[in-house]
């Protein structure tokens, strides 16, 4: 292995310790990305929840967008750095563009034929506007650290292993960049 990924792999050689965000005064866990309740594609419940203690990629989705090849890349990130906490979560969205106007079977037979997805993808939902999913108003809220609206498809969110936020990268970003590669190793 060689290039981004040995990179990333050095860095996770490193030993690596968290704790959950802990709110004392209320002698109860902080609102983190893991504590939100959202479907999966698939109509699992609350998709979030078994991915406490990872890393995350999260990642708004459509499959009609000038940026829906980053898919294979989104891919490849999750296999190669899988196994060192890392997961890649999709969440299908149709507000820009009508980009994403299939049903939940349509959108699954696409990623897995179209480009071998395997990374888990939540229900279709809204990250904008007065029906965003709370998710997504938690991300986009000021208090994150990284305010203001989505403005397209394929933008993406480094969540900690804690649940925090630790960057944002608008759509234009491949998961091949060098600095979002850089952070998800500090992350992991």
């Amino acid at each position: 292995m060689q290039g981004p990924a040995k990179a990333i792999l050095d860095v996770l050689a490193r030993p690596c310790d968290y704790e959950p965000a802990f709110d004392e005064k209320s002698d109860r866990i902080m609102s983190v990305f893991f504590d939100f309740e959202i479907r999966g594609l698939d109509g699992r419940d609350n998709l979030l929840e078994s991915f406490r203690s990872k890393a995350i990629l999260a990642v708004n989705l459509a499959s009609e967008c000038g940026f829906t090849p980053q898919y294979e890349g989104l891919e490849a990130l999750y296999r190669e750095l899988g196994s060192q906490g890392l997961t890649v979560v999709g969440f299908p969205c149709n507000q820009f563009g009508a980009q994403e106007p299939g049903t939940a079977e349509e959108i699954l037979n696409f990623c897995s034929t179209r480009f071998n997805v395997t990374f888990p993808l939540s229900e279709k939902i809204e990250v904008n506007g007065d029906d965003r999913h709370p998710l997504y108003a938690w991300l986009t809220s000021p208090e994150s650290g990284y305010p203001g609206n989505i403005e397209w498809n394929f933008e993406k969110f480094l969540i900690n292993r804690d649940g925090g936020i630790v960057g944002r990268y608008p759509s234009a970003t491949t998961p091949s960049d060098n600095g979002l590669l850089q952070n998800i190793a500090d992350a992991l």
